[in-house]
């Protein structure tokens, strides 16, 4: 099983640390492969940036993402320049708060990352409303190690509001809102 995911968005969202937080929950705490790229524009605040991440329960020959089987935008930018990228059988999750897509379909799952992230106080926490969202939809890693992933990654003083994040995006997948 190889997957391919592409997160995307503007420098600033924690775009990078969202792709690292899910590859780490791979590797370290379900056992699997995981490769992390990361790219972004010179601007670095504000401008696109995205993470690539192949994660595989076999061994990773080629680490770049050719075929995202998952997209994943938390801007209009970012869907602007990736969503091209989606081909049959792959999937968007877009931030319904920042991203405009024309009509809906099957391959498009929507979540107000950003509203949610206000709602819980802080909308810096946008990008684990996404992860949470994205663990559910996607069960590329479980949510149990995308939890100690959290608690093991970021700063301890915001560690219960980014596990309330994660939670809120992760419950407002299964309650398929």
């Amino acid at each position: 099983m190889r997957q391919e995911i592409r997160l995307a968005g503007f420098g600033g969202q924690g775009i990078i640390l969202a792709g690292y937080v899910l590859g780490k929950a791979a590797t370290l705490y379900d056992g699997k492969e995981a490769v992390l790229t990361q790219s972004y524009g010179p601007e670095a605040r504000g401008g696109t940036c995205a993470a690539e991440l192949v994660i595989s329960d076999q061994p990773i020959g080629y680490p770049l993402v050719t075929q995202p089987d998952f997209v994943v935008c938390m801007s209009q930018e970012s869907f602007n320049k990736y969503g091209s990228a989606i081909v049959a059988g792959a999937k968007a999750i877009v931030d319904a708060d920042l991203v405009e897509v024309p009509g809906s379909s099957a391959w498009l799952h929507q979540i107000p990352a950003t509203r949610l992230a206000q709602e819980l106080g802080n909308r810096i926490v946008a990008n684990m409303v996404m992860l949470g969202f994205v663990c559910a939809v996607t069960q590329v890693a479980s949510r149990a190690a995308l939890e100690e992933a959290l608690r093991t990654t970021v700063r301890p003083r915001v560690v219960e509001l980014n596990l309330r994040a994660f939670a809120q995006g992760f419950e407002h997948a299964v309650a398929g809102a």
